[in-house]
């Protein structure tokens, strides 16, 4: 084998100050050699410049290609040496109830091989029931999300248990918790921006990875947690050699990765590099990954989960949602700034839709157990959760500042303008007003 002291970066010499850069070349020793050593490398010294930092460490977990070429990497490199073991290591799964079905499998037999180290602790986190994305929409009447105006989902049901899980982690821990990401540049050109403006907060270096102390407004916890993201620098070839090639591989850790391929396009999975969201995502202009699926030996009887983007887009529609009409003034007396706007679904749009999802649901759960693979089924909407569904649209609830009795957002009404002024319909009788 080479020197692999020459495959460190000359800006990475202060990261990598303080180890033994040799200890570098026993990486691969128990395996094969890695087309894309480099970018190993730079993580693996992403991770020892903070790794000693913080007194404890934490795993944000999603399931995704990403954030399992992560959690994987990081347990081999625990294993092998090149990493300290912590006295526990804490995985946190964010399960939004709406994953691919393939990756909520990949993600199940994983967690199912973490539990059996006695040294990490998974955590399955999870959104209240009343603000999952079935019960929410489908109980409270609000919206399914847009990319416009209502993008609503992913904070509440992925950001924000995720932080609270993350704060109550560390409200029973002494000292300061790092939290490793699965963050990379290209996947989002946002994200792209905000890591370009940050990258130099809080003493990181360039080649570090994106390491951000953030500061939650939980009492006690505050200026405790750090993030790092580790593989910042990877290229999407790279996480599939991970995932693909050496995961799976035992002297690596015999990793169930390779099923995430089905929901990326198996062997085809760089050239589509579909980004997956929720199953059916509202907010995607194509939902790429859910059709590659349905094509996958396996998989076909997820296809009618190719009707839930078209009852999406039929709930947000005019005729299924309230609107509200007249001057409305708020509490101190003022007018709101879009007196007409649209408002949530109806009762009766929830109690159709609710149907019909739950009948996709059933027809997929059928076709798994015709196609002898029962545990490929899914539950869109659980028991649990349709229980809850049914009694908040038999209560008539509502979002709040919404009553139930505003007129149909499909009615013509007169004009209203932000600063009161009405204009009333014009040819009121030919409209029917």
């Amino acid at each position: 084998m080479e020197n692999r002291q020459s495959l460190i970066p000359v800006n990475f010499s202060g990261a990598t100050r303080g180890f033994d850069l040799m200890a570098i070349d026993n990486l691969f020793a128990r395996g094969a050699r890695m087309l894309h050593e480099d970018a190993v490398e730079m993580t693996l010294a992403s991770l020892r410049a903070y790794w000693h930092q913080h007194e404890h460490v934490a795993v944000a977990y999603s399931g995704g290609k990403d954030s399992t070429a992560t959690l994987t990497l990081i347990i081999y490199l625990i294993d092998a040496g090149e990493l300290p073991q912590p006295e526990r290591l804490y995985v946190l799964y964010a399960d939004t109830r709406q994953e691919l079905p393939p990756i909520q499998a990949a993600a199940e037999m994983i967690m199912a091989k973490l539990a059996e180290r006695n040294w990490i602790e998974v955590i399955v986190v999870r959104a209240p029931i009343e603000k999952r994305f079935m019960p929410y929409i489908l109980g409270r009447g609000v919206p399914p999300p847009n990319n416009n105006t209502l993008r609503w989902c992913t904070r509440q049901i992925k950001v924000d248990p995720m932080a609270a899980a993350m704060a109550e982690v560390l409200e029973r821990l002494p000292g300061t918790l790092l939290t490793i990401t699965g963050v990379r540049e290209g996947e989002s050109a946002v994200r792209d921006g905000r890591i370009r403006m940050s990258c130099s907060k809080d003493g990181a270096e360039c080649g570090q990875g994106w390491y951000q102390q953030v500061l939650p407004n939980s009492p006690g916890i505050r200026g405790r947690i750090a993030t790092l993201a580790p593989i910042l620098h990877w290229g999407v070839c790279i996480v599939w050699d991970w995932l693909k090639v050496y995961a799976p591989r035992e002297e690596f850790g015999g990793w169930p990765t390779a099923i995430l391929a089905d929901a990326y396009g198996g062997d085809d999975a760089v050239e589509v590099n579909a980004r997956t969201g929720c199953t059916g995502c509202p907010p995607a202009a194509e939902d790429t990954a859910l059709a590659v699926i349905v094509a996958t030996p396996g998989w076909t009887h997820l296809t009618p989960l190719l009707e839930l983007r078209p009852i999406y887009r039929w709930m947000r529609v005019p005729a299924q949602r309230h609107r509200k009409s007249g001057v409305e003034r708020l509490k101190d007396g003022s007018i709101a700034k879009n007196p007409q706007r649209m408002g949530p679904l109806t009762l009766e749009a929830r109690a159709i839709a609710l149907e019909q999802i739950l009948d996709i649901q059933r027809r997929v759960c059928a076709g798994a157990v015709a196609a002898g693979t029962p545990e490929r089924g899914i539950d869109l909407i659980n028991a649990e959760e349709e229980a809850l569904i049914r009694r908040l649209i038999a209560e008539k609830t509502y979002p709040d500042k919404w009553q139930g009795d505003e007129p149909s957002a499909a009615a013509w009404l007169d004009s209203v303008y932000g600063d009161g002024t009405e204009q009333p319909i014009l040819f009121r009788d030919l409209v029917g007003a």
